[in-house]
């Protein structure tokens, strides 16, 4: 296909020959006339856009949309269509989303400035600094440059810049997931090389946007790339699945009628699985046939305190499955997702999965950040879409730690791990990997604090600081200065152990010890050292039971009776977490107390 063919297939098509007409004739009838609604292809996009932005301008997406095919004429894609195809599908997306017009700009031109001659001066000059700095974070560096660290220095670009607007990171997932879309013309080794980094990287960065609308399509195409057998078996076994249009209608109308009863006004909908999420759970729960459970969602017209009465109606009306309850009302997701999950023996004593929300939550829960742009709230969205964010401010602070790109990409792909925890500190709630223990908690808190962390207490007991944290334990972190024993301690060396790189979980601690020991050499820490923080440690324990001891006696007492050949010994053994301090505290108090 030429130039002009191609020009025109992106137009819509030439218009009908007429009788005995010139092919020069036909050709200028084609080139001046006026776009119709059929023939336009921006026609689509603007009608998209506009059904939710109704005032939006559709001239300047013209404009950007012209600037584009002008630029990419002649390229074409590997399916054969003209390359505008791509961008003007990826402003579609950004559309649907319910984006704003700068964003779609944005979509239209995001390759002009890699791809042709089209440069970023250019595009600003045209367009206004704040569309060249989106387009500008997903364009990607050159590999010839580069080489090797084209990628990861890329995906460090795309993510400081969406630490300045995070319609970058939309835009780029809207990019991946076109392309994800038309995969298959691409070789096998392409496809499952895509499809692995779009599973690593864009899939859960989709996940901390809370963008669930991409997320599940660009799941389920990872699942058609890298499991293809899998995924077929998943489609027919939904294609396939007997009576269950029937039973779900069954389950709508009963839980309609329970909250009427309970005068909880509500929209009652099937709510089905896709097609990763249900492979998922199979592989998860180790079953050989597809696991997927009947699942409604329940979104009530009201406060969030109509959501608790509207479960109270679904368990009045169903017996509900014990363990199955979760509230992410109370305690929202890393992402922010609130809603309440429950199970139930639902009729025919099938189990029956059930998401109670309101209006506002299953916006938030369908187009996470992206809801900001197509709901617009006066003022109230601020403050959300910050904390939102959070998981990003930190990502950026540890960036900058990371002087290798290949380092700070595999930090990335760690902390983007879909596992992940929340603890309580400091009277906050605070997010880490799943895994993580307190010395990782107390590097989230503040450098100072993971470099002299010394002792943690969770759950109100004393524990290692290589303890594995699980969802919602309260923790509190002690350092060496907390540490108050009544004796005089000897300058000890300050910062952290070396083995704690065995067991720390987060990129941020990680990066931060390593920091440390390049920044110092001082020797490890030595017997006196351990024998030191061990008795800081004792100090710490004995704090938790409001004593304390004036001398070493009660100290070299215990150590004879538990077989230690002096008192240092027992001090090594307790900083080395041989003896744990809660046990040693115990002992010596008993001991102090039968004396007495």
């Amino acid at each position: 296909m030429d130039v002009d063919a191609g020009h025109g297939a992106a137009l819509g098509g030439a218009l009908p020959a007429q009788p005995g007409e010139l092919p020069l004739t036909r050709r200028l009838r084609s080139l001046l006339a006026w776009p119709t609604a059929e023939t336009d292809p921006v026609s689509h996009l603007v009608r998209a856009h506009r059904a939710i932005h109704a005032g939006a301008d559709p001239s300047v997406l013209r404009r950007a949309y012209t600037i584009a095919e002008n630029m990419h004429r002649g390229q074409f894609r590997k399916s054969g269509e003209p390359y505008i195809t791509h961008p003007l599908a990826v402003a579609q997306i950004c559309a649907d989303l319910g984006m704003d017009t700068t964003t779609l700009v944005a979509a239209l031109l995001h390759d002009t400035v890699e791809d042709t001659r089209y440069t970023l001066q250019a595009l600003a000059e045209d367009f206004g600094p704040e569309v060249a700095h989106l387009v500008d974070g997903v364009t990607k560096f050159d590999k010839a440059f580069y080489g090797k660290a084209a990628e990861a220095e890329t995906t460090r670009k795309m993510i400081i810049a969406a630490g300045r607007d995070v319609r970058v990171l939309i835009i780029k997932l809207a990019d991946r997931l076109h392309n994800m879309r038309t995969l298959g013309v691409r070789s096998a080794a392409s496809r499952e090389r895509i499809a692995r980094k779009t599973q690593e990287v864009l899939v859960p960065l989709c996940d901390r946007l809370g963008i669930q609308t991409l997320k599940r399509e660009l799941d389920d195409v990872v699942l058609l790339h890298l499991e293809p057998e899998e995924h077929a078996r998943i489609a027919r076994h939904v294609h396939d699945r007997p009576g269950w249009d029937a039973y779900l209608e069954d389950v709508v109308g009963r839980a309609k009628v329970a909250l009427r009863r309970s005068r909880v006004d509500a929209e009652v909908t099937p709510r089905p699985r896709h097609l990763y999420s249900i492979w998922k759970d199979t592989v998860a729960g180790g079953h050989t046939a597809p696991f997927d459970l009947p699942r409604i969602a329940v979104v009530v017209d009201g406060p969030a305190t109509d959501c608790y009465a509207a479960l109270g109606a679904i368990h009045g009306t169903w017996r509900p499955v014990p363990g199955r309850f979760k509230d992410y009302i109370a305690s929202p997701k890393n992402n922010l997702y609130r809603s309440l999950h429950t199970s139930v023996c639902g009729p025919k004593d099938r189990t029956v999965e059930v998401l109670i929300r309101t209006e506002e939550m299953h916006r938030s829960a369908e187009y996470g950040i992206a809801a900001d742009y197509r709901f617009p709230r006066a003022g109230g969205g601020a403050a959300a879409r910050a904390d939102q964010l959070a998981w990003l401010h930190r990502v950026l602070d540890w960036e900058q730690d990371a002087s290798d790109p290949a380092q700070f990409l595999e930090s990335l792909r760690c902390d983007l791990a879909e596992a992940q925890i929340q603890v309580f500190a400091d009277g906050r709630q605070i997010v880490l990997p799943a895994g993580a223990t307190p010395v990782d908690l107390a590097y989230e808190l503040g450098t100072e604090r993971g470099d002299h962390c010394l002792a943690a207490r969770i759950n109100g007991r004393l524990a290692p600081l290589s303890s594995e944290l699980e969802d919602g334990d309260v923790v509190e972190i002690f350092t060496e200065s907390d540490a108050e024993n009544g004796f005089e301690a000897e300058a000890a060396p300050r910062g952290p152990r070396r083995e704690w790189l065995d067991f720390v979980k987060s990129p941020h601690a990680q990066m931060q010890i390593n920091r440390w020991f390049a920044e110092h050499t001082a020797p490890g820490i030595t017997i006196s050292d351990k024998v030191r923080l061990g008795r800081a440690t004792i100090g710490l324990a004995l704090r938790q039971h409001n004593r304390g001891l004036a001398s070493d006696l009660p100290l070299l007492r215990l150590a004879e009776e538990l077989g230690y050949p002096d008192l240092e010994t027992l001090l090594v053994a307790v900083f080395d977490r041989v003896v744990e301090p809660d046990a040693v505290v115990r002992q010596l108090i008993d001991l102090v107390d039968h004396r007495q």
